[in-house]
């Protein structure tokens, strides 16, 4: 698998992002201060993410970003896709060269198939999964980590 840092880097911060709607722009500096991403990274992800109409920018004092679309509208491949991630298992970049640089003359593994059909499970999957659902996943963990539960011992039947 080659999923690396960029596209998880990606989707940490779109899922701070939409965490944050509703409440004005967010700042690249915040997302960075929050998500120990360098400012510079988001800044290249962030243009990336804009040029693919997945978030918009504000210019100007309080300015930042927010999304461009609905939260339940973009998918986790949208994301991945739009940073330029390869979702490739496969040996050869899909280029069915396996044994061999050279696509004339390199000739595919025995795996390929296997490898090419992982390729497709995970853009299906990475496609049924929404940044809403990500967000919606993120808020329960919250709230499930801030209920405080009281332990009182009970006392015994009978004793006064």
């Amino acid at each position: 698998m080659r999923l690396t840092t960029k596209g998880r880097f990606a989707v940490t911060a779109m899922i701070d992002l939409a965490l944050r709607q509703g409440k004005g722009p967010v700042t690249l500096s915040g997302i960075s201060q929050r998500q120990a991403i360098s400012l510079s990274y988001l800044e290249q992800l962030f243009g990336k993410l804009r040029r693919h109409e997945i978030v918009e920018s504000i210019r100007g004092p309080g300015g930042g970003y927010s999304l461009a679309r609905r939260a339940d509208k973009v998918t986790v491949a949208d994301i991945i896709i739009a940073v330029d991630e390869p979702l490739d298992a496969t040996q050869c970049g899909g280029k069915e060269n396996c044994h061999g640089a050279d696509a004339a003359t390199g000739t595919r593994c025995m795996t390929h198939e296997l490898w090419a059909t992982l390729n497709e499970k995970m853009v299906d999957y990475l496609d049924s999964v929404s940044l809403q659902d990500l967000v919606d996943q993120q808020k329960q963990k919250n709230s499930e980590q801030n209920v405080v539960h009281v332990h009182r011992p009970h006392a015994a039947v009978g004793q006064n």
